[in-house]
């Protein structure tokens, strides 16, 4: 039987699945594609507290310009839930989604985007706000100097 009282229990709870601690996996995620030189984009996707799905960025290892992490991530929380829809995951994904992503997140019915940093080049934001399904929440900046980071010290890489 544990000391805790149900209040510290409460306040764990909390922080053990906060934005910030999710944001944190995508950012493993973001490392790992950086490891793969590719693109460092990290995602998951949360159902009740519970990663159901891990992705990151795998354009150049696959040869797919829609290897993006968040598409890899749609396709494996669907595959986990059985179903196409995920109206009660939120996705975390440490850059703002393009276009592509977007679109693909209307179709899933996903209820919650999170994400660290804006995509000023790229990101759906840019396009038109409405890609995204009109139910989906939109939370932006958790970790954002982390993710904007590591985005841009890849890139700095690149250009030396």
């Amino acid at each position: 039987m544990s000391n805790l009282s149900p209040k510290t229990i409460e306040i764990m709870e909390f922080t053990i699945f906060s934005d910030e601690s999710f944001m944190r996996e995508a950012l493993k995620e973001a490392r790992l594609a950086l490891n793969k030189d590719e693109v460092p984009i990290g995602a998951v996707i949360v159902c009740d507290n519970r990663i159901i799905a891990r992705a990151h960025n795998l354009t150049e290892q696959l040869n797919d310009v829609t290897a993006h992490a968040e598409m890899q991530a749609f396709t494996s929380a669907s595959a986990f839930l059985g179903g196409k829809y995920l109206e009660s995951c939120t996705l975390y994904v440490t850059i703002e989604p393009c276009v592509m992503c977007a679109g693909a997140a209307f179709w899933t019915q996903i209820s919650r985007i999170v994400y660290g940093a804006p995509d000023l080049k790229r990101g759906h934001s840019l396009v038109h706000s409405k890609l995204l399904h009109p139910k989906t929440e939109v939370k932006i900046g958790v970790l954002e100097e982390e993710c904007r980071t590591i985005m841009q010290d890849f890139f700095k890489s690149k250009r030396k």
